[in-house]
């Protein structure tokens, strides 16, 4: 004989009040703790032992959606499926399949702290995270395992003729987080942000989009008439700025100097790899007029060479002031280009002895395999005429 179910009415259910357990018929009831909390459970029998599952609290399950579990374990154990064991299996594969879905911007977080231990900076980080949250909105918060060609062109196509420069940046830094959720397993196929044979068919290469803005650099016929200008001026920045242009380094490499970094007697400066472009260390060969420049500055051997403010290097923006009424219209990077221009048109010097001084990673394989030594002496016979042609010295 069929059991009788449905016993219950949902005022009985919500009036009830006594601890114990109130049947609704076909294994169904109601549990009354002595606290007065309630909830649903289902008793049953497989394999002649007795079993209870838990289907939810009341009043979060109502009566009616409590009966629809009962009836769905019903039928499970008419297959003889124990109900509990299928119940903890679909839980089991929901996490798996949830641990295997992740945001777009949840991968681009976990990317950037997965490397930047690695990064010369927390500025570096600082601008993946700022131009990936800024131009990447659109698919922020979409399953990475969704993102297509189509979602990354929506990204980068509104900006790619109109900031070049910054569309590539973001559509390599989409390629690197993308890359690093496959190997994660949180996607598979093809990567829909790789450049070539893929989204070179659908964009302009960025150097027809915009003619490479060079910084305004100073004529190098103009170098010694601006150089005793600068020597005229006191101060840290002019001395930072004089500097930077007797090395060829670039304006944060010099104004951010320490004096541990120099040894005078040998006449050298060791710039460590987290503090050049590159993530390299760069030996620079100091010439007797760089050499007189430090000494002249302190006797002290650590620290900042050119101190700012609470105990921070002197900051770039020193010198750019300075230029401002020194050169107008000129930029500091730009004296590396003067200093290059000089080199290759009025010099003997080989272009890989001028490229290794300005810590440049030479493009020709070959040619960079016959440079495998940073050759500290044939530099430092460049140097040394770069400062004396700065000085006016033929």
């Amino acid at each position: 004989m069929a059991r009788q179910t449905k016993k219950l009415t949902a005022l009985e259910v919500n009036r009830a009040s006594t601890p114990g357990y109130l049947g609704d018929g076909g294994g169904l009831y109601l549990q009354i703790s002595p606290s007065g909390s309630k909830s649903w459970v289902f008793r049953f029998q497989l394999d002649g032992k007795a079993r209870e599952m838990g289907l939810g609290k009341y009043p979060d399950r109502t009566l009616e959606k409590a009966r629809k579990k009962a009836e769905e374990a019903r039928e499970l154990l008419v297959d003889k499926i124990d109900p509990i064991a299928d119940r903890d299996r679909k839980q089991q594969a929901k996490r798996v399949a949830e641990a295997h879905v992740m945001a777009f911007g949840v991968c681009c977080e976990k990317y950037i702290d997965a490397h930047r231990a690695g990064w010369r900076n927390d500025k570096h980080a600082a601008q993946w995270s700022a131009t990936l949250v800024t131009y990447c909105a659109p698919i922020w918060k979409l399953d990475v395992a969704k993102i297509d060609t189509a979602l990354v062109m929506e990204c980068i196509e509104p900006i790619w003729t109109t900031k070049p420069e910054t569309a590539s940046r973001v559509r390599g830094r989409m390629e690197s987080v993308l890359a690093w959720a496959t190997v994660r397993k949180l996607r598979t196929g093809d990567n829909p942000a790789a450049w070539k044979n893929h989204l070179d068919q659908l964009l302009p290469k960025r150097s027809k989009v915009k003619a490479v803005e060079h910084r305004p650099a100073l004529a190098y016929a103009d170098m010694p008439e601006f150089m005793a200008r600068l020597r005229a001026r006191t101060g840290l920045a002019a001395r930072a700025l004089d500097l930077q242009i007797l090395t060829a380094t670039r304006p944060g490499e010099a104004a951010a100097a320490q004096w541990e970094e120099f040894d005078l007697g040998a006449a050298v400066w060791i710039i460590p790899g987290s503090r050049m472009k590159a993530g390299l260390e760069h030996r620079v060969p100091l010439s007797p007029a760089a050499v007189a420049l430090l000494r002249s500055l302190s006797t002290q051997t650590t620290g900042n060479v050119f101190p700012g403010v609470r105990g921070r290097p002197l900051t770039t923006a020193a010198g750019m002031k300075l230029l401002k009424d020194l050169e107008p219209g000129i930029t500091a990077h730009g004296f590396r280009s003067s200093f290059r221009d000089w080199a290759g048109e009025t010099t003997s010097h080989p272009r890989e002895i001028i490229e290794s001084a300005m810590a440049h990673r030479l493009k020709n394989a070959s040619e960079a395999a016959y440079s495998r030594g940073d050759q500290l002496a044939r530099r430092a016979k460049l140097m040394n005429d770069w400062a004396r042609y700065c000085a006016g010295k033929k």
